[in-house]
């Protein structure tokens, strides 16, 4: 089900820090493996990331998670059911890395319990 909704303020993903480096050399976002088999890049609300973390991302060092913007992403931020039904944004479009306003290295433990950091709302 794909479906428009008020977006909130931010959105956030979860990379390597391998891929996020490769995305500021490249200008945009080169997608994590699961993106480019979509075809489509995966993002989760601040209510969403922690449970996004603790699922696809326990045990792994080196990542990234970065804060966007989600107003100016405009038609191309879709909201699709998911885990639970939740309504995940999925974008629809390349993502520029100038849209970047928050990033901060990510080790995550093999519970998947993370920090977040105070920028994460």
């Amino acid at each position: 089900m794909v479906t428009s909704m008020h977006s909130p303020q931010f959105i956030y993903k979860v990379a390597s820090r391998e891929i996020y480096e490769a995305s500021l050399a490249a200008g945009s976002f080169v997608g994590q493996p699961i993106d480019l088999k979509d075809g489509y890049i995966h993002f989760s609300t601040a209510a969403q990331l922690g449970e996004t973390i603790r699922l696809y991302f326990a045990g792994l060092g080196d990542q990234v998670l970065f804060q966007v913007p989600a107003t100016p992403l405009g038609d191309a931020l879709k909201w699709e059911a998911s885990r639970g039904g939740d309504l995940f944004p999925h974008l629809f479009a390349q993502l520029s890395m100038t849209s970047v306003s928050n990033m901060a290295r990510l080790d995550v433990p093999a519970d998947g319990l993370v920090t977040l950091p105070d920028w994460v709302k």
